[in-house]
């Protein structure tokens, strides 16, 4: 009898909105596309997931249970990749839909890769630095048999970092008695990170950014920028595109925001946000609610905080020319239809925010070698890939009449079909 009630807890936690509202994308260009509709029902579930219980030994020596994940959507392309996240309000669901979203990603960027997402459920603002240390080093040690260079590659994501993932590669080396720098990525440079790593999400948001207002053929000069998120995607967004001209006139963290019609003066509010922590009562600019922030008139909105901010509830009061999805998942499929209908030019997040993933193939592909690049020589290769792929998904909307997400998908799953097709299924 428990085993039975576990199976169904599981299956009910994995219906979650995260997970419906992915395979509701799927299910839509699967129809348009006309995808095998075995392949489809195949591509509607992850490959394999993993729950695992968690007990860490507190600082005042207590032991505290946390449950943690880690799903593998699809492994057609190569070896699985997706990140790890630290969060409250992490399930099996949000996991799941994170995953298959990662396969799509991973697909679309022609990246080796399959998708996959883990992550343990969390509040890290209330654990000491050893007790986090304790936290990680159990989980890997519990889904270790998932994991490795050739089998599964995790990643920084929600309120984890590079010290994160040196706590797993250590573990994972221990494990298996040498080291062993590709089974993560993300890692710091000294034990064989990749230059260029840290700020490569933003930076690909950033590209993204640049190219849409260029494809959409923006006249205003310079162009204004709504950016909801300040942390690292946000602000390294924020830095670039004011380091190319673009008048930031939003900031905004949890704690809210700040608004300047004339433009924020990014520099001093980066050197602010570093001794402060929050972008409240900058000397720079006004304050203003989040929920407002994403109605005032721009020509480009970057979303990159939270998941589904906007909605059916706000997306008639938007006023943007393009919104960039620097976050996963911050518009819902209602909303994403009326941005279409509303002429909204939409870059989608398996395409704006694929900057992380990139960087992290090429710090893989750097630690199968041991021969490392230049950070120079990984922005390079990063713009060459981000831009290819922005021209792809502009073309194929323009060509065919889909919505920018649509097409982003069709050219991803299009690619993941094919192989499987090629591959054959076994036995």
């Amino acid at each position: 009898m428990v085993t039975v009630k576990s199976v169904e807890r599981s299956a009910m936690e994995c219906e979650t909105e995260h997970f419906l509202m992915a395979q509701r994308q799927l299910d839509e260009i699967a129809g348009e596309m006309g995808l095998d509709l075995e392949l489809h029902e195949r591509l509607r579930y992850p490959k394999r997931s993993l729950i695992v219980t968690i007990p860490v030994r507190m600082d005042d020596g207590t032991v505290e249970t946390f449950t943690g994940y880690r799903v593998h959507h699809d492994i057609t392309l190569g070896p699985a990749k997706g990140g790890i996240r630290f969060h409250p309000d992490v399930n099996l669901g949000e996991v799941s839909g994170l995953a298959m979203l990662m396969t799509w990603k991973c697909a679309l960027m022609g990246l080796p890769y399959g998708g996959a997402k883990g992550g343990v459920r969390c509040d890290t603002q209330r654990l000491s630095l050893g007790e986090l240390e304790r936290l990680t080093r159990r989980y890997t040690s519990e889904i270790i048999n998932m994991i490795g260079p050739d089998k599964d590659i995790p990643a920084p994501d929600m309120y984890t970092n590079e010290q994160t993932m040196a706590w797993i590669m250590d573990t994972y080396s221990i494990n298996v008695g040498h080291t062993v720098p590709s089974v993560v990525t993300g890692k710091p440079v000294s034990i064989g990170g990749s230059l260029g790593r840290n700020e490569a999400t933003g930076r690909g948001v950033s590209y993204c950014a640049r190219r849409a207002v260029s494809h959409f053929r923006i006249e205003s000069t310079p162009p204004t920028v709504v950016i909801q998120g300040f942390g690292n995607v946000g602000s390294v967004t924020a830095k670039l595109l004011h380091e190319k001209g673009y008048k930031i006139i939003v900031i905004s963290d949890v704690y809210g925001g700040l608004y300047n019609q004339n433009g924020l003066d990014i520099p001093r509010l980066l050197a602010y946000v570093s001794e402060m922590g929050r972008v409240a009562d900058f000397a720079g600019g006004k304050a203003i609610a989040n929920a407002e922030l994403l109605t005032l008139p721009c020509d480009v909105l970057i979303p990159a905080a939270l998941g589904n901010v906007i909605h059916s509830g706000n997306v008639d009061q938007l006023r943007t020319k393009i919104v960039v999805e620097a976050a996963n998942g911050p518009t819902s499929p209602e909303a994403d239809l009326k941005l279409f209908e509303r002429g909204v030019f939409v870059v989608p997040d398996i395409l704006a925010n694929a900057g992380g993933v990139t960087v992290s193939y090429f710090e893989w592909v750097q630690g199968l070698m041991h021969l490392f690049w230049t950070e120079q020589e990984v922005n390079d290769r990063l713009e060459e890939i981000m831009g290819r792929a922005c021209d792809q998904v502009f073309e194929m909307s323009s060509k065919t009449g889909l919505r920018t997400r649509m097409a982003a998908l069709r050219i991803g799953i299009s690619r993941l079909a094919e192989a499987k097709k090629l591959r054959g299924l076994y036995p």
